[in-house]
């Protein structure tokens, strides 16, 4: 509740979203996360499944096209050749470019969770797996500002504003 809470106030996203996957184990099952992060590295929508195939990348593209309700300007992936595949499907007008090092924001975005999976020590089901990584991005696209040049200043201006924003939603709840 608090992640829908914080999500209905985020900032409006830009127009390049940056597509991953990473493998995640549940009980020795790999499954994959797939995240949409946009230019400033404020992640879009994640989402859990146990295939990483064309019909798990169109899921992912459907999935955002209904959450952002805009669709992007371009598209950044790996080579990964299902996002092709998926985006000639849903969004075939929308220019996609998969290079080796274009995709660096959506694979750094996987940090801050794999540092959270450790402490953790994994997860126990798919279920909790998606609870947690939606209410875990909320929160820190909430509290962690963008990635662009910032004061001091800026910085924890942002932040006091972000715990207003906690405050405000945790007292809806309460």
């Amino acid at each position: 509740d608090y992640a829908r809470r914080l999500r209905r106030k985020a900032p409006s996203k830009d127009d390049v979203w940056h597509l991953d996957e990473v493998a995640v184990r549940i009980n020795g099952r790999r499954c994959w996360l797939w995240r949409a992060v946009d230019q400033d590295g404020y992640v879009l929508d994640e989402i859990v499944q146990t295939r990483r195939n064309t019909k798990a990348a169109r899921r992912l593209l459907i999935r955002l096209l209904k959450k952002q309700g805009l669709s992007p300007k371009r598209i950044v992936t790996d080579k990964l050749r299902s996002y092709s595949a998926a985006r000639r499907q849903v969004m075939p007008d929308i220019e996609h470019r998969s290079h080796k090092g274009l995709n660096n924001r959506a694979e750094n975005s996987h940090l801050p969770f794999r540092k959270r999976e450790r402490i953790r020590q994994g997860f126990r089901s798919i279920g909790s797996l998606q609870h947690f990584v939606s209410v875990f991005s909320a929160i820190r696209n909430l509290f962690v500002p963008s990635r662009s040049n910032r004061s001091a200043t800026q910085i924890r201006t942002h932040r006091l504003n972000a715990m207003a924003e906690w405050k405000a939603a945790a007292l809806q709840i309460a």
